[in-house]
């Protein structure tokens, strides 16, 4: 059909309904984004403004009326000639080293692990289950049951190594002193390393046979296999998990928490439990608040670090 000249047609309806269309992503992951605000932002907001405060027990039941410090608690934190700032400076060390470890542990046992059940073999299914068991049990529960086992008087830990093996003949303190440490690694690695395996064996599984293959009718050997093959091909699953398990590691409270209690070993005093120590036991609110956000801007500097340096070794690849 002609229209006459000078009439033009125009679509509201059609309009309206493409703008619904562009809106409707927004709509939906709405309520996700408050919540997130509400839960995530909210309480962090609300740490770095006590940062500013002198909060203490003296101000406990009227927070508006703590004095207004600005950078007095960073000062102190940052000022380690000073007793606090010894203390901080030294519960980072410890938490740097517990997190090393642990994360290289739990890679290279994960790494194994995924190795070896990429074979077929009789009872492959048991193993799988039985290596993804610690990850299955809840924190808390597995950490008492570790702490049972590390005591000195009747502990399964000094059962074994005093009467069966003879290997010492005085029982050492597994939760006192230096060995606190090595006994937090010990449990933390038990918990988290299935964790490492179940992402290793997912990104082994991704890696088609045919590349190992074609690989070998090439001559290539198993160290360039593994060289040109399953290192490249691993590197985002390496990259993610690598990082995810640094920040729940720094991070880590539960296990020196549960088991040491609220006031751990200097050996075994990581960050966060520094940080609870000084705001729950010490009631200083504001002090431990600076301490929480100087470890949030660490964090975000790894973490940047770690972004950057893996989008350029992408970009020459």
């Amino acid at each position: 059909m002609t229209l006459p000249s000078g009439v033009t047609v125009t679509a509201p309806r059609r309009k309206r309904a493409v703008s619904w269309t562009n809106a409707t992503p927004y709509l939906l992951v709405a309520p996700a984004i408050v919540l997130v605000l509400m839960v995530q932002l909210g309480p962090m907001l609300v740490g770095i403004i006590i940062s500013f405060f002198d909060l203490t027990r003296l101000y406990i039941t009227n927070w508006s009326g703590a004095p207004f410090v600005a950078l007095e608690n960073y000062v102190t934190a940052l000022s380690f000639a000073s007793p606090v700032g010894g203390r901080f400076l030294q519960s980072v060390g410890i938490t740097i080293a517990f997190t090393v470890i642990v994360v290289t542990l739990c890679y290279l046992l994960g790494m194994s692990a995924a190795v070896v059940l990429q074979r077929t073999f009789r009872g492959k299914g048991w193993f799988r289950t039985l290596f993804l068991l610690p990850y299955a049990l809840p924190v808390y529960a597995s950490v008492i049951v570790w702490s049972f086992m590390f005591q000195r008087d009747n502990g399964l830990i000094n059962h074994v190594l005093v009467d069966t093996l003879h290997l010492v003949q005085d029982p050492p303190f597994w939760l006192l002193g230096d060995n606190a440490f090595w006994s937090m690694v010990i449990v933390a690695v038990w918990n988290r390393w299935p964790f490492a395996f179940l992402m290793l064996m997912a990104g082994l599984q991704s890696i088609p046979e045919e590349v190992y293959q074609a690989s070998s009718i090439d001559g290539a050997s198993v160290w360039k296999q593994v060289r040109y093959i399953t290192i490249p091909m691993l590197a985002p699953v390496n990259f993610v998990l690598i990082l995810m398990m640094s920040l729940w590691t720094f991070n880590d409270f539960n296990h020196p928490f549960v088991l040491f209690g609220p006031t751990p070993p200097p050996a075994a005093n990581l960050i966060s439990m520094h940080i609870y120590n000084n705001s729950f036991i010490n009631w200083n609110f504001g002090l431990g608040s600076a301490m929480s956000v100087l470890a949030l801007i660490f964090l975000l500097a790894a973490s940047g670090v770690a972004l950057w340096l893996n989008r350029r070794s992408n970009r020459e690849l």
